[in-house]
């Protein structure tokens, strides 16, 4: 009996046959359903086992090599990219990467992401995409472009290494850095002046008409970064924001620069990388981070189109772009959890942070009401948007 068991493991048919034929066996010459069990069982595993290969081939393919790619990409020999925000976040990098990889030249295209993300939407409706992969910090964009279908799974090599809440679970986009809304002050203007620690100390009266802020209701993150001041301090900060007259400016970089210049004194609102890279150029400016209020952070998140003109290309950038290399050198947080935080900064999650930007900008309603009540406050944006 014992070594008809052993035949059974093996797949003799014909022994477990002959077993049952003598032991379990209904009146009518049926098996029973306690022996029914283990043989659905093991007809059901070479089908598992190879759903199992599958998915580890597939797993290997998306996950290709620097070489691989640059082999298929050298083949298209171009790529389009689409960069929110100040085009000097892109150009050394399109620069570096042209160069390190010949014969594929980028076209890039950098502005506000709420101005080239309708002109990607009609492009998709009119199935004339141009555009390979974007990077953008409207988030709501790739919720969006998910949802309709369109956007191409990838999952790079490191990929395991980003932290969670900076990549879409399905592979659909990613963050490639994590920016955050800190401080800045002119080091010269504000000699002799304690340095803002909360947001309540920019209501002070020395910094009338010295601070200078991005248009709530033109910027997503300053959007959110206003909301998480009103939740904590009531909107009658703005009442009292509004009495010391500040500045307005359309864009990050026109706040670090008018901050740097002396333009203004103060922000509650500089991309901390950027002012601390004119800080390293020995402009008189430097950052501050608040010991009360949370910091802003989001990922700049980038994706590829399925229909893109040049998808090898794409996934070549995001591969190299996302590779330890290049990410050591940023000049600001790794969406990677085993990349240091710049010089001078703590790891980004060591700061007490408001990291729900992906949930805040994807509520329609609530940032449209948002909008809204602070145009109230501000009026309409005005002047030209500072992308250089």
């Amino acid at each position: 009996m014992k070594s008809k068991q052993v035949g059974v493991i093996a797949g003799s048919s014909s022994g477990f046959g002959a077993l049952f034929s003598r032991r379990r066996t209904s009146g009518r010459g049926q098996f029973s359903e306690r022996w029914l069990k283990p043989m659905r069982l093991f007809k059901f595993l070479p089908r598992l086992v190879l759903a199992i290969t599958l998915a580890g081939v597939a797993a290997k393919a998306n996950a290709q090599s620097i070489d691989e790619l640059y082999q298929a990409a050298k083949k298209e020999g171009a790529l389009s990219l689409n960069g929110g925000g100040p085009a000097g976040l892109y150009e050394p990098w399109v620069r570096e990467f042209e160069q390190r990889f010949p014969g594929i030249k980028v076209k890039l295209t950098a502005d506000f992401s709420n101005i080239l993300a309708p002109i990607i939407d009609r492009e998709i409706a009119e199935r004339k995409l141009s555009v390979d992969l974007t990077i953008f910090q409207t988030l709501q964009d790739y919720d969006r472009w998910k949802r309709q279908g369109v956007l191409l799974s990838f999952r790079p090599e490191g990929w395991d290494q980003i932290h969670q809440s900076f990549k879409d679970p399905d592979g659909e986009y990613v963050g490639v850095a994590v920016y955050a809304l800190s401080y800045a002050y002119n080091t010269q203007v504000i000699a002799g002046i304690d340095v803002p620690r909360s947001a309540q100390d920019f209501l002070k009266p020395e910094f009338k008409g010295k601070v200078i802020t991005c248009y709530p209701n033109d910027d997503d993150v300053t959007l959110y970064l206003f909301y998480t001041i009103v939740q904590k301090y009531g909107w009658e900060f703005m009442d009292k924001y509004m009495e010391n007259n500040p500045q307005w400016v359309r864009g990050h970089l026109g706040s670090a620069r008018a901050v740097a210049s002396g333009q203004a004194a103060v922000t509650f609102d500089t991309m901390a990388n950027v002012t601390l890279g004119m800080k390293k150029n020995n402009q008189p400016t430097d950052v501050a981070f608040s010991n009360l209020d949370p910091l802003p952070i989001w990922p700049q998140m980038t994706a590829i189109f399925k229909d893109a003109p040049h998808p090898n290309a794409a996934k070549l950038y995001i591969t190299w772009f996302l590779a330890r290399e290049q990410q050591s050198r940023t000049g600001t947080w790794s969406t990677r959890v085993d990349i240091p935080p710049p010089p001078g900064l703590k790891p980004i999650f060591d700061y007490q942070l408001a990291n729900n930007f992906f949930s805040f900008v994807t509520n329609e309603k609530l940032t449209a009401e948002l909008r809204k009540r602070f145009e109230a406050y501000i009026g309409k944006p005005k002047g030209e948007p500072v992308i250089r």
